[in-house]
């Protein structure tokens, strides 16, 4: 079982896809910011299942979702995640909710996943996919999806649209403004 689990975490660490972009540094962030006093156990971390986490890929409430799979050792995931906070904040008044799924090991929630929410201040709501059984729940998110991470989903009732693959700031607004109009 160790030696499965094994292969399985080097799979995800040697399939994150990079992409060579130039980091934006206009990233702005406005908003409310978790004080540096806060306990790391007042970060609270829903933890799923696959199917207790499918449930954020089904909702039909006319809000845009947008779905980010992404883990802190993951460097272009990290590069990003300034991107998914500044939508978050600039587009929460346009029913738009950004979701951050953590692949993070479970036995480091507490030691990497929540410190990182905090030095970060990540805002964004920020859950755990903790399922080993990749292979099963991996095609049923997306089709198209290799495992490779970081990955997005953006969807709106019935209609979605998945990316793997990193973004910059300007093609994630634009892809979500295609779900706006």
């Amino acid at each position: 079982m160790k030696l499965k689990l094994l292969i399985i975490a080097i799979l995800i660490i040697t399939s994150c896809k990079h992409e060579n972009k130039t980091v934006d540094k206009s990233v702005v962030i406005a908003k409310k910011e978790i004080s540096d006093d806060v306990s790391l156990n007042d970060i609270e971390l829903e933890v799923y299942d696959y199917n207790g986490f499918k449930k954020f890929l089904n909702r039909k409430d006319d809000k845009i979702y947008v779905i980010n799979f992404w883990a802190t050792w993951c460097a272009p995931c990290v590069k990003e995640l300034p991107y998914f906070e500044k939508l978050r904040g600039q587009y929460s008044d346009k029913n738009v909710e950004v979701i951050l799924v953590s692949l993070d090991f479970p036995h480091l929630y507490e030691s990497k996943l929540k410190p990182f929410i905090k030095e970060r201040k990540l805002k964004s709501k920020v859950i755990a996919l903790d399922d080993v059984d990749m292979d099963t729940w991996i095609p049923k998110v997306s089709k198209d999806w290799s495992g490779a991470i970081p990955a997005t989903i953006i969807y709106r009732n019935d209609n979605n649209k998945f990316f793997e693959g990193s973004f910059t700031y300007e093609a994630l607004e634009t892809e979500v403004k295609h779900f706006l109009n």
